[in-house]
C-alpha cells in the first residue's frame, strides 16, 4: 500500500504569473482555478502511474476553497476550506507514505521568484528555522517529518526548485516555469507542464522506499520579521511567543508541531494589521 499526500498551491503552477491571477474576485482567478485542477489531476494520475493505493490532495492556496471538485480525478480525496488548523499540511499524520508538494513557490525576499512569499504575504517578511531563511516547502517538509514521512516532490518556478533542492536532500523537482520578477515569468504550456509533473509524481511514489523524511535536529526556533509594531503586537499574543525586536517574534521548542502551530497563529493573529495589497 501507498498513501499519497498531495499539498497544492497556486502561485507555482504553470502559466500563472500575476498578483491578479491568484486573488480571488478578480477577471483572471477562474482561469487559475482551473490550471491548478490541471496540475493537481497530473500530480494524482502520476501517484497512482507510481503505485498509490490512496491520494489525498490538500487544497493550500489562500482561502484553501480552490480547486474544482468535479473536475478533479475521482479517485481522490479533496480537503477544502478554510480556516484549516494546519494550513497547507491539514489532513496530514503517518498513515503517509510520502507527500508531494505541487505548485510551491519561492520564500519572501527571493529575487526574480513569482511572487514570493511565506505563509502570509500580507504579513511576512521573512521567516527563519534555526537562524536560517525558511521556505514555506522546508517548514512543511519538517512538520512532515515529525511524522516520519519523507517530501519526495516539489514543483513550481526555478527559484522554489533550487530552494527546496538546497534544503530537502534527495527531493525531485519539477520546474514549470522561470521567473523573471515578482509577476513575470516564462512558463511552460500547461499541458506540457502537467505532463512532466505526472512524470515526476510517478517516479517518487515508485521511489518511496528509497526516499528518507527531512528531520533537523532540536532545538526548533522559528523566527518572523513581521508587517509592522501592531502586527508584531497581535502576534505575541500567540503563548510562547517572545518579541525580539519591534518587528519580530520568536518561539523555541522541542517539539516542531508546536512551533509550526505557533507560526500559523501568527498569521492569522497578525494579518489583521497588515495591508491587503501586499501580497497573497
Amino acid at each position: 500500500m501507498a498513501n499519497v499526500f498531495i499539498s497544492i498551491d497556486m502561485e507555482g503552477i504553470a502559466g500563472i504569473a500575476h498578483l491578479r491571477q491568484v486573488w480571488r474576485g478578480t477577471d483572471d482567478f477562474p482561469a487559475a482555478r482551473e490550471l491548478m485542477t490541471g496540475e493537481a489531476n497530473a500530480a494524482v494520475a502520476g501517484a497512482f502511474d507510481g503505485g498509490a493505493t490512496s491520494v489525498v490532495v490538500n487544497d493550500s492556496h489562500g482561502d484553501m476553497y480552490n480547486l474544482l471538485p468535479e473536475k478533479l480525478d475521482p479517485r481522490a480525496d479533496l480537503i477544502i476550506g478554510s480556516p484549516k488548523t494546519l494550513s497547507m499540511m491539514q489532513g496530514f499524520g503517518p498513515d503517509f507514505d510520502v507527500a508531494l508538494f505541487i505548485g510551491y513557490h519561492a520564500a519572501a525576499g527571493t529575487q526574480a521568484a513569482v511572487l514570493d512569499h511565506t505563509y502570509s504575504g500580507r504579513l511576512i517578511y521573512e521567516v527563519r528555522l534555526n537562524g536560517e531563511p525558511a521556505t514555506e516547502a522546508e517548514l512543511n517538509a519538517v512538520f512532515a517529518g515529525t511524522y516520519g514521512v519523507p517530501v519526495g516532490l516539489v514543483s513550481g518556478d526555478d527559484k522554489a526548485c533550487a530552494q527546496a533542492a538546497k534544503r530537502l536532500p534527495g527531493i525531485r523537482t519539477v520546474v514549470v516555469k522561470e521567473g523573471y520578477g515578482r509577476n513575470v515569468a516564462k512558463s511552460m504550456h500547461p499541458q506540457a507542464a502537467r505532463e512532466a509533473i505526472r512524470r515526476g509524481a510517478s517516479e517518487t511514489v515508485s521511489a518511496r522506499g528509497e526516499l528518507t523524511a527531512y528531520r533537523p535536529d532540536p532545538p526548533f526556533v522559528v523566527e518572523a520579521d513581521v508587517a509592522n509594531t501592531s502586527a508584531a503586537d497581535l502576534c505575541g499574543l500567540a503563548p510562547g511567543t517572545e518579541r525580539v525586536g519591534p518587528r519580530t517574534v520568536r518561539f523555541e521548542t522541542q517539539d516542531f508541531r508546536e512551533a509550526f502551530r505557533c507560526l500559523l497563529a501568527w498569521t492569522y493573529l497578525g494579518s489583521s494589521e497588515a495591508p491587503r495589497y501586499a501580497g497573497t
